[in-house]
């Protein structure tokens, strides 16, 4: 089964600010534990499309439900209704990856796909964070690289989509996977230097970037193990 599909994807932009050294830590922290409850909380959701076999909502409604949800994060992020915008989108976008994981199953051996794509994204954002982390190295100089890189990646990857391009479509997930490895460098970074001070936004920022990872690595793992 040949898989060409192009996949959805979220849209996440650099920012930045100035803090001290104490309040970067703290960041982090909120950061890491928001992040593990979002990622928990997205897996479920996922689980549960998954197993009624809901259908996907759609490229549109999908794009409509993912920046409406995440203009409210950034209207919200300095208040509780902010934290409860983070769950409600990171929750949708769990939704919406239930229906293409149910795809990838489908294949003979899907599962296979599917865990290594999993694996794969876990140990490329645990050694670029751990990388980041240790070395404290300022990587501030890829803000406008990728900003420009997804913003283009993000046009190419709806004119696969509606123009049904495979080619292009594999392209632009190969594109995805370095630049969202780009991004994780520079968010991590960025929250160390007290680029970032707010929790809410670097979670979500980090979470869109392992979401991006994993489907861009399921597609191309995909199209490589299709007959």
């Amino acid at each position: 089964m040949n898989i060409n599909r192009p996949q959805a994807r979220a849209f996440a932009m650099p920012h930045g600010g100035a803090d001290s050294v104490l309040a970067s830590n703290r960041v982090i922290r909120n950061t890491y534990l928001l992040l593990s409850l979002t990622l928990a909380f997205s897996a479920l959701t996922a689980g549960v499309s998954a197993a009624l076999k809901l259908p996907h909502p759609g490229m549109l409604l999908t794009l409509a439900g993912f920046f409406g949800l995440l203009f409210a994060v950034h209207k919200l992020k300095n208040s509780a209704w902010g934290i409860a915008c983070v769950f409600a989108l990171t929750g949708f976008m769990g939704y919406t990856l239930g229906p293409v994981i149910n795809l990838y199953l489908g294949l003979p051996n899907g599962g296979e796909i599917v865990m290594q794509a999993m694996g794969a994204t876990a140990v490329i954002f645990i050694s670029l964070s751990a990388y980041a982390l240790t070395t404290k190295k300022d990587f501030s100089f890829l803000g406008g690289f990728l900003m420009v890189g997804i913003v283009l990646f993000f046009l190419a990857g709806l004119a696969a989509f509606f123009f049904n391009m495979p080619a292009l479509s594999l392209a632009v997930s190969a594109g995805f996977v370095l630049l969202m490895s780009g991004l994780i460098l520079y968010e991590t970074s960025n929250i160390i230097r007290g680029g970032e001070t707010n929790y809410v936004l670097a979670t979500v920022t980090l979470f869109v970037s392992l979401f991006n990872l994993f489907t861009s690595l399921l597609h191309l793992l995909g199209f490589m193990n299709s007959d």
